[in-house]
């Protein structure tokens, strides 16, 4: 657990609704992220969020969606030709990422402006990292808040 908060990042991201309301939408996700471990990355996602109301003003979400990870290798990498190891430094490369997440949150309605805090625990899986490990499944815990202001 100590993991999830080692590597910490920051994103922005917004919402289209697909029947008006705010129970079934599109998110459109942009994180940038720190980790030690397999290398920073920047995230580009989008997920189909369904929306249920659990009680009075707390809901929750179950999410599905693809996306596109640019991941920099964690420390300097290096690749044979004939006999010589040559350096090809920590650039990364892109993969293909399959997000599936859950969230918690709050809608505190008012009259000129919407806000709704949640929390959310994301499982994704990454394909293409290298031939010795094709895929590889990482977690994303994010903690934000949803604003809509009012015209």
């Amino acid at each position: 657990m100590k993991a999830n908060f080692s590597n910490i990042g920051i994103g922005i991201g917004t919402e289209v609704s697909h029947n008006g309301n705010n129970n079934w939408v599109q998110q459109f996700n942009v994180v940038w992220y720190r980790n030690k471990n397999t290398g920073n990355g920047l995230f580009l996602y989008s997920q189909a969020v369904w929306r249920p109301h659990i009680t009075n003003n707390f809901y929750t979400e179950l999410k599905l969606g693809a996306g596109y990870m640019l991941k920099s290798r964690p420390t300097q990498s290096f690749k044979q030709e004939s006999d010589n190891w040559i350096s090809v430094g920590k650039k990364g490369k892109g993969l293909f990422a399959i997000p599936v997440g859950v969230s918690i949150g709050h809608n505190d309605y008012s009259e000129k402006t919407y806000v709704s805090p949640f929390a959310s625990y994301q499982f994704i899986v990454l394909k293409g990292y290298n031939e010795s490990i094709p895929i590889v499944p990482e977690t994303l815990i994010q903690v934000g808040s949803r604003i809509h202001f009012k015209d």
